[in-house]
């Protein structure tokens, strides 16, 4: 056991001598009280200086081994190239099919066709109105087709 645990417990028992003397007995000279007292500061103290001190470790680390060195990089040379000339052809992009529209499924698709509508191109010319009248349905979902078709064509 540490010291200085045993001197914190010496301490504690004057302590406890010292408050059991000064309730239970009325003495008139109360120099034993006094004295019980100061033996337990006095206790304290030396548990304090006797306590264990917290130490600095000294850890080696072993020396850092440097890399080998790189070879330098080859000189670099430049190469002229022979340039060709570049034929260009313009294609026809192609034609885009209904089904890509958002909200247009194959059955619609179908239907679409039907009125001669069969391209993404002829859907974003046409009339939302009219196109609702033949379908039988809102007017604000053609024309949201019509939308969507018309921003597929400016895509492509």
């Amino acid at each position: 056991m540490r010291s200085d645990y045993i001197l914190y417990i010496v301490a504690i028992i004057f302590f406890a001598i010292t408050g059991i003397g000064a309730l239970m007995l009325a003495d008139p000279e109360r120099l034993w009280i006094v004295s019980t007292a100061v033996l337990g500061f006095l206790f304290i103290g030396l548990g304090y200086i006797q306590r264990p001190r917290p130490r600095a470790i000294r850890v080696e680390v072993p020396p850092q081994v440097p890399a080998p060195a790189m070879p330098p990089p080859p000189p670099v040379t430049e190469v002229a190239k022979e340039e060709k000339a570049e034929t260009v052809i313009e294609v026809a992009p192609p034609k885009m099919e209904l089904t890509e529209v958002k909200g247009i499924g194959e059955k619609r698709a179908q239907q679409l066709r039907a009125l001669g509508i069969s391209s993404v191109e002829e859907l974003a010319n046409a009339s939302g109105k009219d196109l609702a009248v033949k379908l039988k349905i809102s007017p604000k979902i053609t024309e949201r087709w019509i939308e969507n078709a018309k921003r597929l064509a400016e895509k492509s």
